[in-house]
């Protein structure tokens, strides 16, 4: 687990802001015996490998973020995990001065939004819980490419801040990318490292369209364990501080 205790106060107590949003969300969800994957795939029948969840994603017109849920094929999936949600930015939500990486083989979109940037994968478990945090390779998700720095830069901008479908699930998802955000850091980090390294080894191919790289990077994650590690940096700060004084 990334050692948290060396970040500022202020980026502590707003990760521990956004778990207590997260353990929140959970709960009130938990009493009527739903989750927030149950939220998403209600009310759309049959669950189907590779379809979107919901239809058409979920996409929030004031801060462009985007996110949906989807299985792949049982054979397919890491043990113990039921599916996964990708989560995305569009190019009018991001920050100012972020461009696409001077891929070889870059293609400006048509529209103006068009350019999505992918920012972080969160597998969960069949009960609903997140159990697995993980990057891709630019195929998977047919996304635009942006170097690691600036997708890091974009993390501050993936807000859904809607109801529909589910104002629990859009509020979770939101702040689990703030609870997790020195992993999610990393994670993109070892992605860039990772395309490099598979770029070496396999010089004839385009890295970023090779089907044998999927996975760029992933972690294990429990949302408890994460509220405990930041609640113990938090007193660990408060302790410095009194001391200090």
């Amino acid at each position: 687990m990334i050692d948290v205790n060396g970040l500022p106060r202020d980026v502590l107590e707003a990760m521990g802001e956004a778990a207590r949003e997260v353990r929140t969300c959970q709960r009130v969800l938990a009493k009527t015996g739903d989750t927030v994957v149950g939220e998403l795939l209600r009310g759309q029948g049959s669950v189907y490998e590779w379809k979107h969840y919901p239809q058409g994603d979920v996409y929030d017109a004031e801060y462009h973020a985007q996110y949906y849920y989807h299985c792949h094929p049982e054979s397919e999936r890491p043990h113990g995990e039921h599916g996964h949600f990708h989560t995305f930015l569009r190019p009018l939500g991001m920050p100012d001065g972020i461009r696409p990486a001077l891929v070889e083989d870059y293609v400006p979109p048509a529209g103006e939004n068009d350019a999505l940037s992918h920012l972080i994968g969160i597998a969960m478990d069949p009960s609903g819980r997140a159990v697995r945090l993980f990057t891709t390779n630019r195929w998977v998700t047919g996304e635009t490419w942006y170097a690691a720095p600036d997708v890091v830069r974009m993390l501050d901008g993936f807000v859904i801040d809607h109801a529909r479908p589910s104002w629990p699930a859009n509020r979770w998802i939101t702040a689990l990318l703030r609870m997790f955000r020195p992993q999610i850091e990393d994670l993109l980090h070892r992605r860039d490292a990772a395309i490099r390294r598979w770029a070496e080894t396999h010089p004839n191919g385009n890295v970023y369209e090779d089907r044998g790289l999927e996975v760029t990077s992933q972690t294990a994650i429990s949302v408890e364990e994460q509220l405990a590690v930041i609640e113990g940096a938090l007193r660990a700060v408060r302790r410095r501080a009194a001391t200090a004084c």
